[in-house]
């Protein structure tokens, strides 16, 4: 019986110091958990609201995993700086704030075409066949040209084409501004277009034009029939161009 009375006590001491210890690591490890050292982004520099962010617009900095945002972006190895590139920021990231996924949107039509338009420039749309939309893509280079009906010296009216433009960039094409998408969200865009296009024989250019350009588009737009030519990859060349007449075609 004495012996009973002496193991239960101590049984009892046991499992009390068990659990104690258990208590204990865990929360030795939650701590040596908090203060792990992981490797995050931060904002070089303040960036506006609808930024789009480049490599050298961030910075790896190492930061203790208590003090890290929920959804940080956590770099664990080099090449993940690039899961930020071409995302737009969609409010103010003050330099040394952390990069998180909720403050960035993807590069579409809901961070606007703006973010996109070089400095000096105007974004400038421009309706153009469906067919034409499939072959041009963001970064292309393109021509534009016009037909119209021109007076002649002797009064004669002809119909002529002139290139008023050369070596436009095209910023985007319907609403694909260049996002860089993987293979799967490509296609399902790809499919989500097509199926909004068999509504509208047209689609849209977006085009980066100086001020003046502009006005000659807007213009051309209302007097003659606008087309554009896709140039070849790293043709920039702006060349004199002659009108183009049927009176010159058949001399």
């Amino acid at each position: 019986m004495e012996k009973k009375g002496v193991l239960i006590p101590m049984l009892l001491a046991l499992i009390a110091a068990s659990i104690y210890w258990w208590i204990l690591s865990s929360k030795e490890s939650e701590l040596s958990k908090a203060y792990e050292v992981g490797q995050v982004l931060v904002a070089k520099y303040d960036l506006p609201a609808r930024t789009i962010l480049k490599e050298d617009l961030v910075e790896i900095v190492g930061m203790p995993r208590k003090y890290m945002e929920k959804d940080v972006y956590e770099i664990r190895n080099p090449s993940d700086i690039k899961l930020v590139v071409n995302l737009v920021s969609a409010i103010r990231i003050p330099k040394g704030n952390q990069v998180t996924q909720s403050a960035l949107l993807a590069l579409s039509p809901e961070a606007g075409l703006s973010v996109k338009v070089p400095p000096g420039f105007r974004g400038a749309i421009l309706p153009v066949e469906n067919e034409l939309l499939k072959l041009v893509k963001p970064g292309d280079r393109v021509d534009i040209l016009v037909t119209f009906e021109a007076v002649m010296g002797d009064n004669r009216k002809e119909r002529v084409t002139a290139t008023i433009l050369q070596n436009v960039l095209v910023l985007g094409v319907g609403t694909n501004l260049g996002q860089g998408l993987n293979m799967d969200a490509a296609k399902q865009k790809a499919a989500a277009e097509a199926a909004a296009q068999a509504f509208s024989d047209k689609g849209v250019l977006s085009l980066s034009l100086n001020p003046i350009e502009a006005q000659y588009l807007a213009l051309s737009q209302k007097n003659g029939d606008v087309n554009v030519v896709v140039r070849g990859l790293g043709d920039i060349e702006v060349h004199f161009m002659e009108i183009a007449s049927f009176k010159k075609l058949i001399k």
